[in-house]
């Protein structure tokens, strides 16, 4: 079981109730081929770089899980398929992105979240 990350982009004119249901739909592909998932994130509506098929922002989503390395083709299949799914990109962590993505989930690097919990102790 190797561990990946997978960002994909969902068109913005789907409501937060269908956006949701896209998500879950990839989870339970994953789910499908026991696929572990270790960080499921919502980044929300985001102004993109460029414009993907006249639209100029989107929904971001992050998945982070472990599986075989033939679940990927299966997972990526699913994104080109569905329609709502403007873009997609799958990696293979390294051990010390590993390391930093698990250091990222526990909220390490909030410092600024961090120090304003520390000044809203004070005051």
């Amino acid at each position: 079981m190797k561990h990946y990350e997978t960002v994909f982009i969902l068109n913005p004119v789907l409501s937060e109730d269908q956006a949701k249901d896209t998500v879950d739909k990839f989870v339970k592909v994953l789910g499908k081929a026991k696929a572990e998932i270790l960080n499921k994130e919502n980044w929300g509506l985001k102004k993109m770089a460029y414009p993907i098929q006249n639209k100029s922002t989107g929904f971001y989503n992050l998945l982070e899980f472990t599986a075989a390395p033939e679940t990927i083709a299966t997972l990526e299949t699913e994104f080109r398929r569905d329609e709502s799914v403007m873009r997609f990109l799958t990696v293979a962590l390294d051990k010390h992105a590993v390391l930093y993505a698990s250091r990222r989930r526990k909220g390490e690097f909030n410092k600024n979240k961090k120090a304003t919990k520390k000044e809203g102790a004070e005051a």
